[in-house]
């Protein structure tokens, strides 16, 4: 049912319960994974005239490659044909990108809780994914005694 599975995958508890269920689905149906890391630029008004530091872009970059490369290794032990994409920008923009130029089945993200103001502020990846998904998608919730 699911041959092309794409993970989104931030590093985080959250990013590593949904790393472990879509690696469950995907050694289940024998699907090829995608795993994508986004290094999301901070807003422009942050920085004068839209300017960001070489240093901290550098420094997000690795922390993004790195992030990445722990996916793809944890993916590649559990025996998955798998293949890293690394992109910057808007989160859901990249994520729909890579789905749509894959011909993923499914999408599968982590879920992180949010306040309200925070939700309004930040926004929410799965929400607006629902709009915008070439495919289906998991929000993989972390378990208790696993996250």
């Amino acid at each position: 049912m699911y041959k092309k599975i794409l993970l989104a995958f931030d590093g985080t508890s959250q990013g590593r319960a949904a790393l472990r269920q879509g690696a469950d689905i995907a050694e289940t149906m024998g699907s090829e994974t995608h795993l994508l890391a986004v290094m999301q630029l901070p807003a422009s008004s942050q920085w004068s005239e839209g300017y960001i530091p070489d240093a901290f872009f550098e420094e997000e970059k690795k922390r993004v490659e790195s992030v990445l490369e722990e996916g793809v290794g944890l993916l590649k032990a559990r025996g998955l044909k798998t293949q890293g994409h690394l992109e910057s920008g808007n989160p859901t923009d990249r994520i729909v990108h890579i789905a749509k130029q894959e011909s993923t089945d499914l999408i599968v993200i982590g879920h992180s809780e949010k306040g309200p103001l925070a939700r309004w502020w930040q926004g929410s990846v799965g929400n607006s994914l629902l709009n915008q998904a070439p495919c289906s998608f998991l929000i993989a919730i972390p378990k208790a005694d696993n996250a």
